[in-house]
């Protein structure tokens, strides 16, 4: 006589004896357990490496708090615009150079922003308009290809080193200041 797979599967024997269900633990029981050596120094490696990454982001969101405070206390320096809160015009007056690009640190100096020569009767004004990055980045101007500063902006670092500090908010939320 055919069996329906219902029937046939009411016929076998389960798989588990009665012992083997007795032995699965349930979770309060597995956490009862006292663990052994090795899963002790796991989990007390798995524990340190988890402090670890929290102690590493803790540090950078005090960098950004402190980065958010010195953004919100800076002022807009003189000679410093802004334009749609997002953008920074910069300007270099000039009298016997040919060629002038700001250089900026967040590409690794390697990619300058072209300024655009305006002629007066005494001097040449430079010209450009930049799109910043939020947050700090440092910045100098390429003259004729000589590293130089520019008195509109604050500066950081020394010797070498100084270079002036572009700080800009992130689009949308307030305004940049350079």
């Amino acid at each position: 006589m055919p069996v329906g797979l219902e029937e046939s599967s009411s016929l076998q024997s389960d798989p588990f004896s009665e012992d083997e269900h007795a032995s699965e633990d349930s979770p309060e029981q597995t956490l009862a357990k006292p663990l052994s050596n090795d899963e002790l120094h796991e989990t007390e490696d798995a524990l340190l490496n988890f402090k670890s990454e929290l102690a590493v982001m803790e540090l950078e969101i005090q960098a950004l708090v402190s980065l958010a405070e010195e953004i919100s206390k800076a002022g807009v320096p003189e000679g410093s615009r802004k334009i749609s809160g997002r953008y920074i015009q910069s300007h270099l007056h000039a009298r016997l150079e040919e060629s002038v690009q700001v250089m900026r640190s967040f590409d690794g100096w390697s990619q300058g922003e072209h300024l655009s020569p305006e002629y007066t009767g005494s001097f040449t004004k430079f010209s450009t308009t930049l799109l910043p990055r939020p947050g700090r980045s440092e910045i100098k101007f390429l003259v004729d290809g000589e590293w130089h500063l520019s008195p509109e902006y604050p500066t950081i670092g020394e010797g070498l080193m100084e270079n002036n500090l572009l700080v800009a908010m992130i689009p949308g939320l307030k305004t940049c200041v350079c």
